[in-house]
């Protein structure tokens, strides 16, 4: 069973791929650290974005097994992440990963925010997350103060509006959600209650 799950920063949607992969015993993928990876080894050899030449090179060699570098997490890089994203030849560069990562035997569930129109389009079931800029700008916020970094509510809410129109609106793999994926709001729903929410569309799709 192949699980793609969409949407924007701050949706929610990673924590929900986890909680949803965990609950059907599948492995996990966050395609999105894919790109800050990238991102990542372009500033660490001294290049500067957008250099398409150095993104493209490094997503080509890109160690999957660097992913659980903690900086990737960290609002810089998340930034970064999105222009490398806008770079077509870096997205083609990283496809055949995703795809192997979710062909595995059993299946697997992979967030991002081009899995059901495009890494996995024949996806088992499609969920696209999302939630008001607003609450977005919020829990990130609080999530960044809770880490005692110097944050402001308006700086994050227009770093998410200012990412939200860039992925939007890039010539490769823009975000959107998939003809027949499930919309799953979050904005007035906490964790929990969104992935009973998740759990529930699943079960119907796949008629359990």
């Amino acid at each position: 069973m192949i699980i793609a799950i969409d949407g924007p920063a701050a949706s929610g949607k990673g924590t929900l791929a986890k909680l949803i992969a965990r609950h059907w015993g599948l492995p996990c993928l966050d395609t999105g650290l894919l790109y800050r990876a990238v991102a990542r080894d372009v500033h660490a050899r001294g290049f500067r974005l957008p250099d398409t030449w150095s993104a493209v090179a490094l997503a080509r060699s890109l160690d999957p097994s660097s992913l659980d570098d903690p900086g990737l997490r960290s609002p810089g890089t998340g930034e970064w992440a999105s222009i490398v994203a806008s770079i077509s030849e870096v997205r083609a560069a990283l496809l055949d990963y995703q795809r192997a990562f979710a062909a595995q035997p059993g299946g697997a569930v992979l967030d991002g925010r081009d899995i059901g129109t495009v890494v996995c389009p024949a996806a088992d079931v499609k969920i696209f997350v999302t939630a008001s800029p607003e609450v977005r700008a919020r829990r990130r916020f609080l999530e960044r103060q809770a880490q005692s970094e110097a944050v402001t509510y308006e700086r994050g809410l227009a770093d998410i509006q200012r990412r939200d129109a860039r992925d939007a609106v890039r010539e490769s793999a823009p975000m959107r959600s998939a003809a027949d994926a499930t919309l799953l709001d979050t904005s007035d729903l906490d964790i929990e209650a969104a992935f009973d929410a998740a759990v529930g569309l699943i079960k119907r799709k796949i008629g359990q």
